[in-house]
């Protein structure tokens, strides 16, 4: 049998794959030329991340696929409807990603917090010059401790974010159109465990309450956090999207920020991927990522693992 991986997967992964017998093309097709490689290799399953898509007109232009695994949790880019209805598997891997996301989501805040998103930016510039203005404008700080999170989306990432913030003993708060409870375990480096049962509230009590509010939602109808649910927020507020654009009205949010009633942002995902809104690039109160929650080595070696597993008790076992 013939994998393709379009946008590439961990070595691990790869190895895995051809352990079982499968043959494996690590290669990057172009889009448009990605129909006539598949029927001329007689491919059996695709691999893509971001960049592939996978869509109704090329399942039904190639009829030897069986699997489409796609290396992360986005699945937006595969028609899975289609797929599922005309016999096709679609996998993917929501928790191999989960605790990479969840960092980044912590890095923003650090940076944030500590105003390193803006000192990064004016230290190379001005550091040498106005060195104590800039150490004054930056002395203003918080730390994480004893502050709340306010998680909306309480699935594998959410429960990581709460990990970790439980870690540093800030208060979480979650809320989640269907999780009503989840146990979050702290495992320590000695080998013991400390089990905390979250039970998820209403998402006005999320909005109302928390000093900093993270998103970790699927694709939506619709925006979820617009003007009307920033004024519920606390004033200073720091907001967090390393989940998908499209959920976050970022006109709002700037309109928010400079007003003050938002202090910071973080954001990894943008409604306009790959060229995001110019007045977010510029905007010295957010804190910038190019979608690179799920992106660590260790995080593409899980992914890479997984799928292949996936795969192999699939196709073959």
């Amino acid at each position: 049998m013939k994998i393709l991986v379009n946008d590439g997967i961990s070595q691990s992964g790869i190895d895995a794959l051809e352990k079982k017998g499968f043959e494996v093309l690590n290669v990057t097709v172009a889009q448009n030329q990605l129909e006539n490689y598949i029927n001329e290799q007689n491919i059996d399953g695709i691999i893509v991340g971001n960049n592939t898509q996978v869509r109704q007109e090329l399942m039904e232009a190639c009829p030897s696929l069986k699997l489409i695994g796609s290396a992360g949790t986005d699945i937006d880019n595969i028609d899975i409807d289609y797929a599922e209805d005309n016999g096709l598997i679609v996998i993917n891997t929501p928790k191999a990603s989960s605790s990479a996301v969840a960092e980044l989501v912590f890095a923003h805040l650090f940076g944030m917090v500590r105003f390193l998103h803006s000192s990064n930016r004016e230290m190379p510039l001005e550091g040498d010059s106005r060195f104590n203005d800039l150490k004054k404008a930056y002395s203003k700080g918080v730390e994480l401790r004893g502050k709340t999170i306010g998680i909306i989306g309480f699935g594998k990432v959410g429960q990581e974010v709460a990990k970790i913030a439980i870690g540093l003993g800030m208060n979480v708060i979650a809320t989640d159109t269907e999780i009503v409870s989840a146990p979050i375990t702290l495992e320590f480096f000695n080998g013991q465990k400390s089990t905390f049962i979250i039970e998820t509230v209403n998402k006005e009590d999320v909005l109302k309450e928390a000093d900093f509010i993270t998103l970790h939602i699927p694709e939506q109808e619709d925006y979820i956090i617009t003007e009307a649910e920033i004024e519920k927020m606390k004033d200073g507020v720091g907001i967090i999207n390393t989940s998908i654009g499209g959920v976050l009205h970022e006109v709002d949010l700037v309109k928010a920020i400079e007003t003050g009633k938002v202090q910071f942002a973080g954001l990894d995902v943008f409604e306009t991927e790959p060229t995001p809104a110019v007045q977010l690039l510029m905007n010295p109160e957010i804190s910038l990522t190019p979608h690179i929650g799920g992106a660590s080595k260790e995080a593409q070696d899980r992914i890479g693992v997984e799928l292949a597993n996936q795969i192999i008790k699939l196709l073959k076992d």
